[in-house]
């Protein structure tokens, strides 16, 4: 019996993993006994005689897996199937209007020029077309401030600083010369480093990539550098996109540098907190722009799914991954959104749909609904959520209760599991994996090993839920425009993750112990220039998004 249970447990990894093959399970002949232990890890209950029947096949499957091995296939080969999370029935908005943003008139530059660190994006625009600051100086400000803190908020992998003088300079040039591009003309930022950047690491916070070059330019790199942008760092992300932890050490939050800053876009959040730069890229999975900004107090945008494009940018679920800004404001993040989306002929999942967001926008004709059983329930700042909820009403926002279909959400998650397999299937084979920082049960090496167990079969029932749940959301959209949900409503995170819906989240005050609050405003599909109407009509209401956590800094600088 014993021997037969071994073998029963062989079989579960060569059948139903697919993966770990040695030269000893290749040469392991297939048997009923392996099948029937196989079956019992997916809830399955073949008779013997069925399993019987299938033993050649699977034998055959097997030997196929170790031909297909044999393609060489990097983190940058998508699979031949795209996600789609465009509902049955729905037609794109066609009429495009003309992107404008309201110039900061007036803006001075300040006597004390730390103050510098905290202007939005049109304030420092406008101190660059009216030549009151040179990009050469701002981007010189910038990088020294990431020189100063970056290191005690443990924020960036790379400073690129000699490709940001180049730009910047270039920049003074162009607008000398009268060939002023907009509002980022000159303005610095930096990106999430699993964005390919030629000439510099792109080491994707792992241990096993911390020397990685990937001699190219993401997409969304390339067309913040032709609105004129300036890349003045690569920013820190949890390893492999999990979390605050990376190959460097921890991202810290600056409003208390004894926490984390949440992930992933851990680095991107921490720094456009902190002041070390105006604005940052990040992307999202599974919470990865949303949990940052709420740890860090900043607004972040994560666009629709299918928005802007992520060539160039490391895969982990390539039905699932989206790429936005991180800013201090909502309407930074229209700005820099304005910037980056649209198709490149690269991703060819992205769609070619307009983003009309402008001051036409009235917001009090928008419909706004609200989580109501979310912001019913009990927890630690509900208070700021609530008085959310009233300065809008009191605005003149009719706010209507709403709840989210109800389907098995977190069950559905096994998708980042499986295509974060896929994406990292050499890592894990190689045995690389054991180099990673984070080796707990909950940590990649071992979610991509799990993953290995699930059937093809049940990761496609997976994906068929995502359609019904695409056509239900589409049902509760319909006479929604924009609804609000608690940022810590992981329900609502999950869901429209899954379903692809854009959402704005913003800082809306603060705990009893000092770190920051955000809420969430979600949008219709490809509604990314309504949900920012209304974020930047709330942020008008309240001023927290001009809170910094300037004391922090102070008492690390002393």
């Amino acid at each position: 019996m014993k021997r037969e249970y071994k073998a029963a447990l062989l079989g579960v990894a060569c059948f139903a993993s697919g993966a770990f093959v040695t030269k000893v399970a290749d040469e392991t002949k297939i048997t009923v006994a392996m099948l029937q232990g196989a079956q019992q890890l997916m809830g399955l209950n073949f008779t013997n005689a069925q399993l019987d029947s299938a033993v050649s096949e699977v034998q055959d499957f097997r030997a196929g897996y170790a031909n297909v091995r044999k393609q060489p296939l990097g983190n940058e080969v998508a699979p031949a199937i795209m996600f789609n999370p465009i509902p049955v029935g729905y037609t794109f908005e066609q009429k495009r209007e003309k992107f404008e943003v309201e110039r900061a008139k007036k803006t001075k530059l300040p006597a004390n020029k730390e103050d510098l660190a905290f202007y939005t994006v049109p304030q420092l625009a406008e101190l660059i077309r009216t030549k009151q600051i040179s990009s050469v100086e701002l981007t010189t400000f910038f990088l020294n401030r990431l020189k100063q803190y970056g290191p005690t908020l443990e924020c960036v992998t790379t400073l690129t600083e000699e490709r940001a003088m180049q730009q910047a300079r270039k920049a003074d040039q162009e607008i000398k010369s009268g060939k002023y591009k907009g509002m980022l003309h000159g303005i610095p930022f930096g990106v999430k480093d699993l964005l390919a950047t030629k000439g510099y690491k792109t080491t994707w916070g792992s241990v096993p990539y911390k020397d990685q070059q990937i001699d190219m330019d993401a997409t969304v790199v390339q067309r913040l550098e032709e609105a004129g942008g300036v890349m003045v760092a690569k920013l820190t992300l949890g390893e492999l996109a999990m979390g605050d932890v990376w190959y460097g050490g921890k991202t810290r939050s600056p409003w208390d540098i004894s926490k984390g800053s949440s992930g992933s876009s851990a680095g991107s959040a921490s720094a456009v907190a902190a002041g070390l730069l105006p604005f940052a890229i990040g992307t999202e999975t599974l919470g990865s722009i949303v949990s940052p900004s709420t740890a860090c107090g900043t607004t972040g945008l994560r666009p629709t799914y299918g928005r802007v494009s992520r060539h160039g940018a490391m895969a982990l679920s390539w039905s699932m991954d989206k790429i936005g800004p991180i800013a201090r404001t909502a309407e930074d993040c229209a700005i820099v959104f304005n910037a980056i989306y649209g198709p490149d002929g690269q991703d060819l999942s992205v769609y070619d749909a307009p983003f009309n967001y402008n001051d036409k926008i009235d917001v009090k004709k928008l419909r706004v609904g609200y989580l109501k059983k979310d912001f019913e329930r009990e927890y630690g700042f509900k208070q700021n959520d609530q008085a959310t909820l009233e300065a809008l009403r009191k605005a003149g926002i009719e706010l209507v209760p709403m709840e989210l279909p109800d389907f098995p959400v977190r069950d559905l998650t096994l998708t980042i599991s499986v295509e974060g397999a896929a994406a990292f299937d050499e890592l894990t084979r190689s045995g690389r994996d054991s180099l990673m920082v984070q080796q707990h049960k909950n940590a990649w090496p071992n979610s991509f090993r799990s993953a290995r167990f699930v059937p093809a079969v049940e990761y496609l029932q997976a994906q068929r839920v995502r359609t019904l749940m695409i056509q239900e959301m589409q049902k509760k959209m319909k006479d929604i425009d924009v609804y609000i949900s608690p940022s810590f409503a992981s329900n609502n995170l999950v869901f429209t993750n899954l379903t692809g819906h854009p959402c704005v989240v913003l800082p809306n005050g603060f705990q009893k112990n000092g770190m920051p609050t955000t809420i969430t405003f979600m949008g219709k599909l490809f509604g990314e220039a309504q949900v920012l109407a209304l974020a930047k009509f709330y942020q008008g209401l309240s001023d927290f998004e001009e809170k910094h956590p300037t004391l922090a800094l102070k008492a690390e600088k002393q």
